[in-house]
């Protein structure tokens, strides 16, 4: 076997059943630490829904990480230092080190806000991938 993990997190529509944090004291409904539960050497990812008017409650900023808020369902908006950036399906937020953000489901969202977070600190990441490699001989497994 390969250096890779597989985990199931569960269908969008499972996300709100999940309760987790990076603390006890900020552990809520609605949050996986992906990276609690499989192997990472490099990046973080969390699976959160909030529900229609839910919000942080918080805000926080990182010194050495980077995060990236990837928005899947509902409607929702982020406070970002004295900005407010409305978020929903598609949206892709990048949040830089020193930003402090903040972020809730608006109250008549049809859905709930389901989204990830991807965190990553350490090196910067080259434009292109320079330890990559392709076999365009090698056929697929299927």
């Amino acid at each position: 076997m390969g250096d890779y993990q597989v985990l199931e997190t569960g269908g969008l529509d499972q996300w709100r059943e999940h309760y987790g944090g990076f603390r006890p004291a900020s552990s809520r409904d609605g949050r996986r630490v992906v990276d609690h539960d499989i192997a990472s050497q490099y990046i973080g990812m969390t699976a959160n829904a909030f529900e229609p008017g839910e919000q942080a409650g918080y805000w926080h900023s990182h010194s050495r990480i980077e995060e990236l808020y990837v928005f899947l369902t509902g409607r929702g908006q982020m406070g970002l230092d004295d900005d407010v950036v409305d978020v929903g399906p598609g949206t892709v937020v990048r949040v830089g080190q020193g930003v402090w953000r903040t972020w809730r489901c608006v109250p008549d969202s049809p859905d709930e806000l389901r989204w990830l977070c991807i965190r990553a600190g350490g090196y910067e990441l080259p434009r292109f991938p320079d330890d990559s490699q392709r076999d365009e001989d090698r056929p697929p497994p299927w």
